[in-house]
Order: structure tokens, then sequence, then C-alpha cells
């Protein structure tokens, strides 16, 4: 499972919840720092300082983890595994820190119990803070501290973090979940733009080749009896196939088979399924067939230009017609950089498909708004 790195919402969101989780988290790790501060053994404080490092570190590793879904399943374990080991530790070189005297070790379970969200399912995250419960009440007991209040800070305290964790982590699966299903629409868009296509050669290829197959047979039945009547059905096969070949090709280079409104909503429907707020102005009559293919490209490439090139939150695609030139405009927010690049294949191929009607395009960015212009005279 990937996300796009460059869908800057969901990098935000995830940012965001790593940071409140690690505050969450993270607030517990600086009480067992109360505990070093009254220790007054150099070797228990150095100790110390060394197992709530591990626990520190490997916490955050795993908190990382939480929110990065494309992590590889063997980094996930590893560190999982890595918290478990840091945590044993803990036991001989934190659990005697400040003993009697502050239960160092409870607060340092407590977050522990506030990890188990996302270290196990709802039910061994019952067990494995349970457990955690269980030692820390033994290590506060042992230290001579009382159990009570190891209890109280490890199972009331880590059920807080624990909570908050979970209903965090819940969110941001949410958000994955919703980004893949944007994802998947996107994906969907464009094979139902392919399946319409091949519904449309199949239309205009069906009736012909069947045709052709027919004649071609009476063809081959008279050619011995009837070669005058033969040769003429065999030039009509001809000449259906030179047809049905010139609408194949129409069809492909969108003269026929492309309407422009239904391009100018596919396209909507898919920046749309992608996040992007996208804005159609039609225009206001019906346009020539090879202008209304021309700009259909237009809209297709400026389609692909704000899905694969921008961080578009918005885009506006808006039609207009001045006496014989009609022109299509396509704005979004994603402009970024130093601008669009004029040895973009994409617009290049543009141009040269709008020239031998007279057309031009031209993409500029202007106070971080892309503008993409194309303009088709129409003739008269």
């Amino acid at each position: 499972m990937t996300v796009d790195s460059a869908d800057r919402r969901l990098r935000r969101a995830r940012q965001l919840t790593l940071v409140s989780l690690a505050t969450n988290v993270g607030t517990t790790l600086l009480l067992p720092g109360v505990g070093l501060a009254r220790e007054p053994d150099p070797l228990r404080l150095a100790l110390g300082l060394v197992g709530l490092a591990a626990v520190t570190a490997a916490q955050a590793a795993v908190l990382h983890a939480a929110v990065t879904p494309w992590l590889a399943a063997r980094s996930r374990r590893r560190r999982h595994a890595a918290l478990a080991v840091a945590a044993l530790l803990s036991l001989p070189l934190v659990g005697p820190v400040a003993a009697g005297a502050w239960p160092t070790w409870a607060w340092l379970g407590a977050s522990l119990v506030g990890m188990s969200p996302l270290l196990f399912r709802p039910l061994p995250a019952l067990l494995a803070a349970a457990a955690v419960l269980g030692v820390s009440a033994a290590v506060t007991q042992a230290t001579g501290g009382p159990a009570r209040a190891a209890l109280l800070v490890t199972g009331g305290v880590g059920a807080g973090i624990a909570a908050v964790t979970w209903l965090q982590v819940w969110f941001w699966d949410l958000l994955v979940e919703a980004r893949q299903g944007q994802a998947a629409g996107a994906r969907l868009a464009a094979a139902e733009e392919r399946l319409r296509f091949a519904r449309d050669v199949h239309d205009l290829l069906g009736h012909d080749l069947t045709v052709i197959a027919l004649k071609a047979e009476l063809a081959e039945r008279l050619a011995p009896v009837d070669a005058a009547r033969a040769g003429r059905e065999a030039a009509e096969v001809r000449r259906l196939a030179g047809s049905a070949l010139t609408r194949v090709r129409e069809a492909v280079h969108g003269y026929r088979a492309v309407d422009l409104a239904e391009q100018l909503a596919a396209v909507g429907e898919v920046l749309r399924s992608s996040g992007v707020r996208c804005t159609v102005v039609p225009p206001a009559g019906e346009l020539p067939a090879p202008v209304a293919a021309d700009l259909a490209a237009v809209a297709r490439e400026a389609g692909t230009n704000v899905l694969r090139h921008s961080r578009a939150d918005w885009c506006r695609i808006e039609l207009t017609r001045e006496d014989d030139l009609v022109t299509m405009t396509v704005r979004n927010d994603g402009a970024g950089g130093a601008g669009p690049d004029g040895l973009s294949g994409g617009l290049r191929g543009l141009a040269d498909r709008l020239a031998p009607a007279g057309g031009s395009v031209r993409a500029y960015a202007e106070d971080g708004v892309f503008h993409l212009v194309a303009t088709v005279p129409v003739a008269s």
C-alpha cells in the first residue's frame, strides 16, 4: 500500500498526527525525570538515563511507524521488538531509581500502557497493559514504594494516554482510507473512460466489418461465375475498408468519438475524485467538431498536469468564444518553483496539434497560480 508523497494535505495531517502522538506519550516520559533528579547515587542516575533514553528512542520509532502505512512489515516488527527489549532493560536500569521516594518506573510503565494501541489489537493490548500494570506494582513494591500508588499511576494515567492514542490513530487510519478511496475513484474514472473509447471503436467497426466480411464472401463465390460483379463487390469491400479506417483514425484523433462536454465532465470528475475542487464553465453554444476535438485534447492534458505536476487544491476550466476565436483557460493553484517547463512534451504536443488549425497554447505561472491558455479559431 502506498500513499502519494505529493499529497500535501495528507502529509500535513501525518505530521500533525505524529506530533500529537509524540506529545501525548512523551509527556509521561518527563515524569521519570523527576525520579532521576531525586536519585543521589551517580551510578543509578547514569543507568537510569540510559534506560530512559533507550525507551524514548524505541517509542519514537514505533510512533513513526504508526503514521507510516507504507513502511515494510519487517521494519515495523523490528521497531516493535526494539521497544519490547528496551522496556525489559528498563526494569533493572530505571526500576531502582529514586527507590521509595518516587515511582519512577510506574510513570515509565504508564507511557508503555499508552503505547499499547499502536502495538496490538484491542484484546492483546488489554492483556499487555495488564502485564505492565502487574510489573509496575511489583517493581515499586520491591524498591520500597507503595504498590497502590504505582497501580494508580500506571493504570490510570496509562489508560488515559492509551484512549487518546487509539483515537488519534483511528482518525489517521480514516484519512489514509479516504485517500486510498480517492485514488481508487480516479483509477475507476480513467478505466471508465478507456471502456467508453473501446465501446466507441466497437460501434464504429462492428457494422463495417460485418458488411465487409459478407461482401468479401459474396465476391469469392461470384468470382468463378460472374467476374464483373465479383469485381464490383471487391471494389465495394475496398471502399468500406477505407471508410472504416478513416472513421477509426478520426476516433483516435478525437474528431468523431470524443465529445467535448463528456471530456470536460470526465476531467472534472477525475480531479474531484483526487481531492481537487474543480469548476468547469462550458462554452455558450455548440462548437465545430474539429475545434471541440482540439479543446478536448487540451482538457485532457491540463487535467493530467494538475494531477501529476502540481499540488493543486482547486482548478477552474473555462471556455469562452469571441467572434471566430475559442479560448480555453485552465487555472489551478498548484504552480511551484520556476513555473512551467518550456520543454514539456505534453505542451509541445498540444502546440503541434493546434498549429495546423491556426491555434496556439501558452502556459505561465503568476502569483502561485498556473495558467494554461489555448486558443483555436473557428473556420468561417
